[in-house]
């Protein structure tokens, strides 16, 4: 039992050590930790698995599916159109929309919501000429807040809620866990909009003019043929630009060959690439002056010639006429500029614009990359994506929003809220409403209600059916599932009971009430470097441990775990939504604690009375 305690502490270091080290994924981590806890023999080859059928799994995977039905009906919609109306003043702004999502975030996924209301966050920073890093993390923290609600607002509630079983208790329900957290969330909620002004605010240089400048886009266009500017100089084509755009010529390609930082004298030629820093806005003004091409469009424009070419020599110039109508159509179609953030899991990520083939595939021009806190010097074409990453795209109008779906990405203010179907909001919120009845009345387990109401969205089309496991994050999936057996191994081989031992020394000396802060702030830490849901699975069997060790009732002390596992504010790693906002709000590493520490006191010295008092030892 002893080396077993070793292999299994041993395995949980380095686990611990690799999802800090965020090179690959949490996942393939988990997945190759419950490998070795079976291969010694820990966990039996026919439980290790078993995982994959967890109520707790299962429930997760289905309000994934429902929160997908929520967001295509057009219910989140209708509240983020109300939200544009609420005023120009900073703390009221803060309040709604951190308030909304917080609401939201306790009965969908919270990175869902988070998405959903970032555009409105980014569209309101711009209309007041402020930067939209002090509503942002406001945003993500709310959404944090908001989880701790129900059982369905954040995987750790749902883990939490299973583990119960293991003494003898039925599971939490859908609404155990609202008194503990609408009281820190309203207390969170209260301290965000009296320190906002803590949040680092990443004002643009150029003042209140430049209303929204994340960083410089780095973006080739090309010099076509026939440009009045071949064979004029460098200077002449900036000189030409400047009264209308700012824009930094990074460096010149011709040929294949890149030439950093060229000398204005540089006389231009057909055909030359240049690299270009701007923003959005410049960049279009400097297009309508020159009447330079995206080097995107010149590269489709040049293979639709070649193909037009291919055709008219195979059919003897029959078809010229056609082709020249085609691509007079195609000229004229509806194409939209949209910017756009690389989310966590994206198949983007990793990958580069011509590996992936967008153009070909998606339909989708990579216009210009910023990446915040590097300046990107690569020609667009050799960049690799990587979760955090604006993109300036272009796409078709009428398939952007399929077009994002696919690729992972979000929109960032250029989004416009869709026209929603009454009908549809009545529906989704129906189901929705009647699935949480059954469960808070007791009629039916929350894994079935949740399930049975995931197919009803299906059947009425609310989730198409090519959308069902899109909307289902598997890295999610699997790592509980891979989880659940390593911190079962972690308790029958009694290191959860070590763990516990160690906690009961330190706060021997302490009433019991202190000893609930310090495992809930222990596992706040934890979940601040490793994914929630983790922290959740590893810290469950030590609360059961300690609970019996103390010879006390283990639900303080499980939704002290609960808690302590929604609560990550002082990472930018520790949960997606914080990941999310890190890039558009400009941030660095070390901003969360600005804000973020003040909330984690904060919601341990609120948690842990109200805890005690509906939940007493």
């Amino acid at each position: 039992m002893q080396s077993d305690q070793l292999i299994v502490f041993a395995v949980l270091a380095a686990t611990l050590g690799l999802f800090v080290w965020n090179r690959w994924r949490y996942d393939i981590v988990a997945l190759g930790a419950l490998l070795v806890v079976t291969l010694a023999g820990i966990v039996p080859p026919e439980k290790a698995f078993m995982g994959l059928g967890h109520p707790a799994v299962i429930t997760v995977a289905a309000v994934l599916v429902l929160s997908r039905g929520l967001l295509n009906s057009g219910v989140v919609d209708s509240l983020a159109r109300h939200l544009t109306k609420v005023g120009d003043r900073p703390w009221v702004q803060v309040l709604t929309l951190t308030g909304i999502v917080a609401l939201c975030s306790g009965f969908m996924n919270n990175v869902g919501a988070l998405a959903l209301f970032m555009p409105v966050a980014v569209w309101m920073s711009r209309q007041g000429g402020r930067s939209p890093s002090y509503l942002l993390m406001p945003l993500a923290f709310g959404s944090l807040l908001g989880g701790t609600l129900t059982l369905i607002g954040t995987p750790p509630n749902i883990i939490i809620a299973g583990y119960r079983r293991e003494v003898g208790e039925a599971p939490f329900r859908m609404f155990d866990f609202l008194p503990v957290g609408l009281a820190i969330t309203a207390a969170g909620l209260l301290l965000i909009v009296l320190l906002w002004r803590l949040v680092p605010r990443r004002e643009n240089q150029g003042g209140d003019q430049e209303l929204f400048e994340i960083s410089a886009y780095l973006t080739e266009l090309t010099v076509p043929a026939g440009s009045k500017y071949a064979g004029r100089t460098l200077r002449d084509l900036i000189v030409a630009g400047s009264d209308e755009a700012d824009v930094m010529v990074i460096a010149l390609v011709r040929d294949g060959h890149y030439q950093a930082m060229p000398s204005t004298y540089e006389v231009l030629r057909d055909n030359d690439v240049l690299l270009v820093e701007a923003d959005s806005d410049s960049l279009k003004n400097f297009l309508d002056v020159t009447h330079l091409q995206l080097a995107a469009e010149a590269d489709s424009k040049a293979e639709a010639r070649e193909k037009s070419g291919k055709r008219a020599e195979q059919n003897g110039g029959q078809n010229q006429q056609t082709d020249s109508s085609e691509s007079g159509t195609d000229r004229h179609r509806d194409r939209a500029l949209v910017e756009v953030i690389v989310a966590p899991g994206s198949s983007l990520i990793g990958t580069t614009a011509t590996g992936l083939s967008l153009r070909e595939r998606h339909g989708v021009n990579v216009l210009a990359v910023a990446r915040q806190g590097q300046r990107l010097r690569e020609r667009l074409g050799k960049i690799r994506f990587a979760a955090g990453d604006i993109l300036l795209l272009q796409a078709r109008e009428d398939q952007l929003q399929s077009t994002l779906g696919n690729l992972g990405c979000l929109p960032l203010a250029s989004r416009g809220l869709r026209i929603t179907a009454p009908r549809q909001v009545m529906l989704a919120s129906g189901i929705f409403a009647v699935a949480l009845a059954f469960i808070a009345l007791g009629m039916i387990p929350p894994v079935i209600s949740l399930v049975g109401a995931a197919l009803a969205m299906i059947l009425v089309g609310l989730v198409p059916s090519g959308d069902i496991y899109k909307s289902i994050d598997m890295s999610i999936i699997v790592l509980i599932a891979a989880m659940l057996p390593i911190g079962e191994a972690l308790e029958t081989t009694g290191g959860s009971r070590l763990i516990a031992d160690a906690l009961l020394e330190i706060g021997q000396a302490a009433p019991p009430a202190a000893t609930v802060a310090i495992l809930m702030a222990s596992v706040m830490l934890l979940s601040n470097v490793i994914n929630n849901a983790a922290a959740a699975v590893l810290a469950a069997p030590v609360a059961i441990s300690l609970s019996r060790g103390m010879e006390a009732s283990a639900d303080p002390l499980l939704m002290a775990v609960a808690i302590g596992a929604s609560c990550a504010f002082l990472t930018p790693i520790g949960h997606q939504s914080s990941t999310l906002v890190m890039a558009p709000g400009g941030y660095h590493f070390g901003d969360y604690w600005h804000l973020g520490l003040p909330l984690s006191f904060l919601v341990v010295l609120v948690a842990v009375p109200v805890i005690l008092w509906v939940w007493p030892l």
